[in-house]
């Protein structure tokens, strides 16, 4: 059975290409009042200066990174302080996690990881229109989710789910996703 979380946060995080936008879009129209928050929005405000988290982190690169997460942790909450459920996605991998969920202050708060294989992501990132590894690996960013990042949460392995079907896991397995605590 399936649950209506109402006025809350869903964080849906993963590596690039496992499936995080669709699904959130996916899951945000099944509610009944729901949005979507993409947290790349806040990377693509930054207009000049901006340095993307690389493989060698630099202390600006960190900063930016920080700043767009407390932006969508704060639209997050504001948005559900409003009777919404915010369904929020993003790459938020290893102690970065830890930091996220710290930073919203609504509860019921929700992370769901998705964790499909790197066969999988590999086959996705090629279909897609745009490429987001650049100077990262998909083994690179699977060993941070699998070996770094803390169990919180749900973590669904989405290798043979599609989109749909994984929104409805996510629906199915709120309570496995509800973080207890903050």
């Amino acid at each position: 059975m399936d649950i209506e979380p109402g006025p809350s946060v869903v964080l849906i995080t993963g590596v690039m290409a496992s499936g995080k936008s669709t699904v959130a879009q996916l899951l945000a129209e099944r509610l009944p009042r729901a949005a979507h928050v993409r947290g790349d929005v806040f990377r693509r405000m930054t207009v000049s200066g901006r340095e993307d988290l690389m493989p060698e982190e630099t202390a600006e690169a960190r900063a930016q990174l920080e700043l767009r997460q407390r932006l969508s942790a704060l639209v997050a909450d504001e948005y559900a302080r409003d009777g919404w459920t915010a369904i929020v996605q993003d790459v938020v991998l290893g102690t970065d996690l830890e930091r996220y969920v710290a930073r919203v202050r609504t509860r019921p708060l929700y992370v769901v990881v998705l964790a499909p294989s790197t066969e999988v992501v590999r086959d996705r990132e090629a279909a897609r229109p745009k490429t987001g590894y650049g100077a990262w690996t998909v083994e690179a960013l699977d060993r941070s989710l699998r070996e770094e990042t803390p169990g919180i949460g749900l973590r669904l392995d989405t290798s043979r789910q599609t989109a749909d079907e994984t929104a409805g896991a996510i629906l199915a397995g709120l309570p496995a996703a509800r973080v207890h605590g903050g």
